[in-house]
């Protein structure tokens, strides 16, 4: 449970990690008057046996950065309107690091006359071929991975999917900006067939026999394996787990030993 933490210059809570988040409305508008008052903070801070500052500046207040830098702050992360800064006040406390992974989806879809629903994406290396892969994206935050692929699926093709099982997944490293990436693999079944293609992210999408597919001299070894994998492989089915009754947090995938309950998709 957090603990507001108050000294006469500044106030913030404190973590789990024996650290304080200094509070971002409590940051004086000056910067002159914010390294005043951070100075002093953070003799009181280590005087009450913290650990670690960390501190939240919004993209507003972009100068206090450099006042940060100063007395001793270091970057954690950034988002769009924001940076964090971190300020150990022993040696080497525990500071748990951003997120290190970029989490993928892709959909095995196959109709009742076994055509797989494949996409070759506008953005690929050789532009004179077609490389004919799996509808699929990265999840958005706080997203579910059922919700998710089957999202990917309807922003690039169109075709509304209902949710099969969990086939496999890759794992990988030095991937987009030096972050390890996952990459998660789902049998889909596909509830219609018109497709309507991304015009921005898809160059060609087609519903093509699976027979082709895995003879197709522009199918990666991988697609095929996976593809494979999704028509033949065990299915992990998504399930409630007790102890975890909330499914806008949790997902669970194991193999069923009962009908699992469907998790309804977003188109």
């Amino acid at each position: 449970m957090s603990t507001t933490i108050s000294t006469p210059s500044l106030a913030g809570q404190r973590n789990a990690f024996q650290g304080i988040e200094v509070e971002p409305s409590a940051l004086p508008a000056d910067p002159a008057a914010f390294d005043r008052a951070l100075q002093q903070a953070l003799t009181d801070w280590a005087a009450e046996g913290l650990l670690l500052v960390w501190i939240k500046i919004a993209k507003s207040q972009a100068s206090h950065i450099p006042v940060a830098i100063r007395q001793g702050f270091r970057f954690h992360h950034s988002q769009p309107d924001y940076v964090l800064l971190t300020r150990p006040l022993v040696a080497d406390p525990l500071i748990p690091p951003y997120a290190t992974h970029y989490i993928g989806v892709g959909g095995v879809v196959v109709d009742a006359n076994d055509n797989l629903l494949v996409v070759s994406e506008t953005y690929r290396q050789d532009l004179n071929r077609p490389f004919w892969k799996l509808p699929g994206g990265l999840l958005d935050p706080g997203e579910h991975l059922v919700h998710g692929v089957q999202r990917e699926v309807w922003e690039e093709t169109a075709i509304k999917t209902e949710f099969g099982h969990l086939v496999g997944m890759w794992h990988g490293h030095q991937y987009f900006f030096g972050k390890s990436g996952i990459y998660v693999v789902f049998r889909l079944h596909p509830l219609t067939r018109a497709i309507v293609k991304d015009d921005q992210e898809i160059d060609e999408c087609r519903w093509m026999p699976l027979a082709e597919y895995m003879t197709n001299p522009d199918v990666s070894d991988f697609n095929r394996a996976i593809v494979k994998a999704g028509i033949h492989a065990p299915a992990l089915h998504v399930t409630t787990m007790n102890g975890y009754p909330s499914s806008e947090r949790h997902e669970f995938f194991f193999p069923p030993t009962h009908v699992p309950p469907k998790i309804a998709g977003r188109p």
